[in-house]
C-alpha cells in the first residue's frame, strides 16, 4: 500500500490526469449525452487546428473548452451520496469484460487485483487502488498493447464515473473529518507582526532560525512548525529586545552632525595638483618656454575623464581622482554639536561613475540607537531625461542613475566590512546645474555588523575604532552621479518620545496612577497583539506579574516592558488558529469531529495572515468585533483593500518564492570562468521578476494564464540588458512589452528560474522538468528507485554525446525508464536557455536540439512547444495547480483528498470568471475551506 506521502503526490497527479482526459473527451466527443452549441463546435474545431493557432488564441481558445467551465454544475456543497447504482449497472460489466483476466481472482499482474476493490469510495478502503486504475486509463497504459484495445466510450464512461465519484468521496470525507490549521507563526511572519504591531522597520527576527520547507514546498505549514520549551525562551528573549528598541527612557539624546562640503573633500587633491606643479615650475625656472608647455600640458591632463571617482572643479574643468586611506583615520570627518547650513552653490563637486563609490569616514562617534539620516545634494550629469522613441515601454528617463548607501569599517589591512544598509535605491532625477537634496533615514540598532573595537582603540590606532558610509551610484549603465555636499546627522529623532514609545505608552488622564494606568496599557496592547478582546482574568494575571516586577524596576516603564514581553512571547500571540474540538461523544457511541468555522477574530488573523504575512489591522479586527468580517460582500471588500495596501507586496514576495521553490536562487553558485558577465546586480534581479511579475498579474487581475505565456515581463536594466532589451534604464523594475526576438514570455522563460535549475555550469533538463511538474503543474514524478546507474562521463563513447543524447542513453535503461520518460521531455524542451537563462541556438558548435516527445507521444519542440501543449491541453491543470497551492499557503496546512471538491469548486468559479490573479484570492478567501477551521 501507499504511505501517506505517496498517497497524497499520487492522488495529485491522478487528480490532473483525469482532468486532462476530460478535455479531451468534452473536445472529441462532445456526444457524451450533451449537444454542442454551434459557438463551441467552432471553437473545437479551431483547437483541433492548434498548429495555425498563435500563443494568444491558444489560449483563448483553452478558455472556452476548460472543462471546468462545461461542467460547472458537477461542483456542488450539498451532502453527495456515492453512485453504487451506476457502478452495478455500467462500470462493473466494462472492468470485468477489459479487466479482470489480468487482474482477478486467477491472475493479479501488477498485484492489483479488481473484481474484489470496493467501488464505495466514500467511505471504502480501496481509493488509492482505484487512482491508480484511473491513472492508467487516463494515461492509456492499460490496457497494454499487446491487449485487446479499450472502446473509446467504454473509457470515456470509466474516468467520467471515476471523476465524479472522487468528488462525492472528497466531499463526504471532508465533512466527517475534522482539520486544524494551529500552528506557530514562521520567522517572516512574526517579523512583520511585531513591524506591524511596534510600527517600526526592524528586523526582529533576524536571530530566529529558519523553517524547515513541506513536502508542499512551504514554510507555514502545520505540519511544521511546533514548538520547544527552549523556543518560548528565545521568543521571550527577542521580544524584549524589540519592545526596548520600540520604547525610550529619560530625555532625547543631543543630535551630532557631519558637514562634508566637497571642495573641503577635495583640497586635499587639488593642493596635490598644484605641487605637481610647482615642481614643474621649479625644474623649468630658466626656461620660461618650456615651463609654459610643461604646465600646459600638465593642467590639460587633469583635465582628462578618470576613470574611478573624481572630483572636478566645474569652472576650470579639471579633475582629480578620490584618494581614501583607513590609516591613522587622517580621512575621518569630526562631527560638530549644531547642523552646518549647506553653501547655496558649489563649483566643486564629486563624480561617481555606475558601480563607482564615494566614502565618507565618521570617525568612531556614530550612536548604537536612533536613526541615521544621510543626505546629500546630487544631480545627473546628462541632461537627457526625456524617453526616447524607443522607450515606450518604459515610464523612466534614460540614463537616471541610482544611489545605495552601504555602512562599513576596517580594522585593519585585511579585515573589513562593507553592507549594503539602504533597504531600496534613490533615483536621481535632478538635471545638471539643478542639484537636490535626497536622504536616507537607517536604524542605526538595524546597522549590522558594527565596529567591535569602538569605545576600545583610540583613532589612529590600530586596530581603528572608526566607521564610514558609503555612497554607491548603483546604475548599471553611463550615468554619473555628481555630488556637491553631504550631511550626516544622528540620532535623529522626529519627536520625543517617538510614535513607537506612544504606541504602547500612549497620553491617558490616569497616566500618574500607575494601577489604572497599568490596566490601560495591558488591555490595548493585548487585545492587539492577541488579535481578540482580552478577558478580565487575563488582564488580573499580567496586572499580578507588574506589582511583582515593578519594585526591582526603576520606572513604570521599565516594569511593563517586562510585562509586555510575556504577552508577546505567549502562544496566544505566536500561535495562529485554535485547535479543532475535541471529539465528544456518548459513551458506547462514535461520531466524527464537529464542523466548527472560524471565529470573527480568527477570520481576521487568516485573512491578514494570507495577504499580508502580519496580524490584522484595526478595520479587521473591528469588523470582527461587531460580527460583520464573514459577511460576503464586505469580506469581498476587506480583500480588495488589503490587495490595494502596500503590504500585499509580502504576499507576492513570500507565496512567490515559495510556490516556485526560489530558495536555489539565493544558493546558486555560477562558475565565473564560463559566465563572467554573471555578476550580484544580475542574481538580485533574477530573484525580483518572478515577485514583481506577480505582483503586477496580481494588481491588474490579468489571467494567471500570464503565467505560461505572455507578451510582457517586469525589469529593470540589469535584466534587460542580460535580455537582450534595449532602451531599459535605472534600478526600478517597470513593465515592458516583449517581442518574438526576445524568446520570453511568463514564468517559463524567466531567467532567474532556468538558472536555480541549472548545475550553474550548463543546463539541467531533469532540474528543469521536474520543477515544471511539481511547482507550475502539481504533477511531481515519483522519487528515483535505488540504485540508479549514473551517467559515466570516463567512458569516451558518453562523454562525447550532447547533454540530450546523455539523457537518452540514460533514460534507456530499465531502471530508469519509469520516471524519466515523464520527466526528460520537459526538461529537455529547455536546452535553448544555458546555465544562466540565455538564448543560444548552439552548443559548443552544435546546433542545439529542444525536440522531445511526450509519454503519449505528444511531439514538443522547444520552450514554445511547452507552451503551446500547456496552453492547448493543461490549462485546467495549471489553473487548478495554481488554486492547490495557494489554498494551501493560504490556510497553512497540506490539503488532503477531503479537500479535492472544494478545490475543484474555487478553480471552477475562477475559469468561469476570467482566470483573474485577483479573482483566485478572493474566491479562497471567501470559501469554505477558508472560513472553516
Amino acid at each position: 500500500m501507499f504511505s501517506q506521502q505517496e498517497y497524497l503526490r499520487f492522488l495529485s497527479k491522478v487528480c490532473w490526469l483525469i482532468q486532462a482526459v476530460i478535455v479531451q473527451i468534452v473536445l472529441v466527443q462532445p456526444a457524451l449525452g450533451q449537444k454542442e452549441t454551434e459557438a463551441e463546435t467552432t471553437q473545437a474545431s479551431s483547437v483541433r487546428d492548434s498548429h495555425s493557432l498563435t500563443l494568444a488564441e491558444l489560449k483563448a481558445a483553452g478558455v472556452i473548452n476548460s472543462s471546468y467551465r462545461k461542467n460547472q454544475q458537477a461542483f456542488t456543497t450539498e451532502a453527495p451520496r456515492s453512485d453504487l447504482e451506476s457502478f452495478s449497472k455500467d462500470i462493473r460489466p466494462i472492468l470485468e469484460n477489459a479487466c479482470i483476466r489480468c487482474h482477478g481472482a486467477d491472475t493479479q499482474e501488477g498485484n492489483v487485483r479488481i473484481d474484489t476493490l470496493n467501488p464505495d469510495l466514500s467511505h471504502g478502503e480501496d481509493v488509492s487502488w482505484w487512482l491508480e486504475i484511473v491513472a492508467v486509463l487516463s494515461n492509456g497504459e492499460m490496457p497494454p498493447s499487446d491487449e485487446e484495445p479499450l472502446p473509446d466510450e467504454d473509457r470515456s464512461r470509466l474516468v467520467e464515473w471515476l471523476s465524479k465519484e472522487l468528488q462525492v468521496a472528497s466531499m463526504v470525507r471532508r465533512a466527517e473529518q475534522g482539520r486544524s490549521s494551529f500552528r506557530r507563526m514562521t520567522r517572516y511572519e512574526y517579523n512583520y507582526a511585531l513591524q506591524d504591531l511596534l510600527g517600526l522597520p526592524y528586523d526582529f527576527a533576524r536571530d530566529l532560525p529558519p523553517e524547515s520547507i513541506s513536502e508542499d514546498g512551504f514554510l507555514n505549514s502545520s505540519e511544521l512548525l511546533h514548538m520547544s520549551a527552549s523556543q518560548f525562551g528565545t521568543y521571550r528573549e527577542l521580544s524584549h529586545s524589540a519592545l526596548k528598541n520600540a520604547t525610550v527612557r529619560g530625555s532625547q539624546p543631543a543630535r551630532i552632525y557631519w558637514a562634508v562640503p566637497m571642495p573641503a573633500a577635495a583640497k586635499s587633491a587639488w593642493a596635490k595638483q598644484d605641487e605637481e606643479l610647482d615642481k614643474l615650475r621649479q625644474k623649468f625656472s630658466d626656461n620660461p618656454e618650456k615651463q609654459k608647455e610643461a604646465i600646459e600640458k600638465r593642467t590639460a591632463e587633469f583635465q582628462n575623464r578618470q576613470h574611478g571617482s573624481h572630483y572636478k572643479d566645474l569652472v576650470s574643468g579639471r579633475v582629480a581622482g578620490v584618494s581614501w586611506d583607513y590609516g591613522e583615520a587622517k580621512y575621518a570627518w569630526k562631527p560638530t554639536s549644531e547642523p552646518v547650513e549647506a553653501p547655496a552653490a558649489i563649483d566643486q563637486v564629486a563624480i561617481i561613475p555606475p558601480r563607482q563609490h564615494l566614502i565618507v569616514e565618521l570617525g568612531d562617534t556614530i550612536p548604537n540607537a536612533g536613526t541615521l539620516r544621510v543626505r546629500f545634494r546630487a544631480a545627473r550629469t546628462k541632461r537627457d531625461a526625456e524617453p526616447t522613441p524607443d522607450t515606450s515601454n518604459n515610464t523612466q528617463p534614460s540614463s537616471q542613475p541610482s544611489m545605495q548607501l552601504e555602512f562599513g569599517w576596517q580594522a585593519s589591512n585585511d579585515s573589513q566590512a562593507s553592507v549594503r544598509i539602504s533597504q531600496h535605491d534613490i533615483p536621481i532625477d535632478a538635471l545638471p546645474g539643478q542639484p537636490k537634496f535626497y536622504e536616507w533615514n537607517i536604524p542605526l540598532c538595524e546597522v549590522q555588523p558594527r565596529n567591535s573595537v569602538r569605545g576600545v582603540w583610540k583613532m589612529g590606532d590600530l586596530p581603528s575604532p572608526s566607521e564610514y558610509v558609503k555612497l554607491v551610484n548603483s546604475s548599471v549603465s553611463e550615468g554619473d552621479v555628481q555630488i556637491d555636499f553631504v550631511e550626516i546627522t544622528a540620532p535623529v529623532y522626529e519627536q520625543w518620545p517617538p510614535v513607537s514609545h506612544n504606541r504602547i505608552f500612549f497620553p491617558s488622564a490616569n497616566r500618574e496612577d500607575e494601577a489604572i494606568y497599568g490596566k490601560e496599557v495591558l488591555t490595548q496592547f493585548m487585545s492587539r497583539a492577541w488579535r481578540r478582546p482580552v478577558t478580565a482574568e487575563e488582564i488580573e494575571q499580567k496586572l499580578a506579574l507588574f506589582n511583582k516586577v515593578r519594585p526591582a524596576c526603576s520606572d513604570f516603564e521599565e516594569a511593563m516592558v517586562e510585562v509586555l514581553a510575556t504577552v508577546l512571547s505567549s502562544p496566544k500571540f505566536l500561535y495562529l488558529v485554535k485547535a479543532a474540538p475535541e471529539q465528544t461523544t456518548a459513551p458506547g457511541k462514535t461520531s466524527a469531529p464537529e464542523q466548527v468555522g472560524l471565529s470573527q477574530t480568527e477570520l481576521a488573523t487568516r485573512l491578514s495572515m494570507f495577504l499580508w504575512c502580519s496580524i490584522p489591522d484595526e478595520a479587521l479586527l473591528e469588523l470582527a468585533a461587531r460580527g460583520e468580517l464573514a459577511k460576503p460582500d464586505i469580506l469581498t471588500g476587506q480583500v480588495e483593500r488589503m490587495l490595494a495596501d502596500a503590504r500585499s507586496r509580502r504576499f507576492a514576495e513570500h507565496f512567490v518564492r515559495q510556490w516556485l521553490g526560489m530558495q536555489l536562487l539565493d544558493y546558486l553558485h555560477v562558475d565565473r570562468k564560463a559566465y563572467p558577465q554573471f555578476d550580484a546586480a544580475l542574481q538580485e534581479a533574477m530573484r525580483e521578476e518572478p515577485v514583481a511579475f506577480f505582483q503586477e498579474v496580481l494588481t491588474t487581475n490579468a489571467s494567471v494564464l500570464d503565467f505560461l505565456h505572455a507578451d510582457y515581463t517586469l525589469v529593470n536594466e540589469r535584466l534587460a540588458k542580460h535580455y537582450g532589451i534595449k532602451a531599459v534604464h535605472g534600478n526600478d523594475f517597470r513593465r515592458v512589452t516583449l517581442e518574438p526576438q526576445h524568446k520570453r514570455g511568463g514564468l517559463l522563460t524567466q531567467a532567474g528560474l532556468l538558472a536555480m535549475n541549472s548545475d550553474g555550469k550548463d543546463s539541467h533538463p531533469l532540474k528543469r522538468g521536474i520543477w515544471m511538474l511539481k511547482g507550475l503543474l502539481d504533477d511531481p514524478p515519483p522519487p528515483p528507485p535505488a540504485a540508479v546507474p549514473k551517467i559515466d562521463l570516463t567512458d569516451p563513447e558518453i562523454a562525447k554525446l550532447t547533454l540530450k543524447q546523455r539523457i537518452e542513453n540514460h533514460r534507456n535503461q530499465a531502471a530508469c525508464i519509469s520516471c524519466h520518460a515523464k520527466i526528460d521531455p520537459w526538461g529537455i524542451a529547455f536546452e535553448n536557455f544555458d546555465a544562466v537563462g540565455n538564448w543560444r541556438t548552439q552548443i559548443q558548435g552544435i546546433p542545439v536540439d529542444a525536440s522531445s516527445q511526450l509519454f503519449n507521444g505528444q511531439q514538443i519542440d522547444g520552450v514554445e512547444g511547452v507552451k503551446r501543449f500547456l496552453l492547448e491541453y493543461r490549462q485546467d491543470q495549471f489553473v487548478r495547480a495554481l488554486v492547490h497551492k495557494m489554498t494551501t499557503y493560504a490556510l497553512g496546512r497540506p490539503l488532503t483528498f477531503a479537500d479535492r471538491a472544494a478545490v475543484d469548486q474555487i478553480t471552477a468559479e475562477v475559469r468561469t470568471h476570467g482566470d483573474g490573479l485577483a479573482t483566485i484570492t478572493k474566491q479562497i478567501a471567501s470559501s469554505p475551506l477558508f472560513l472553516a477551521n
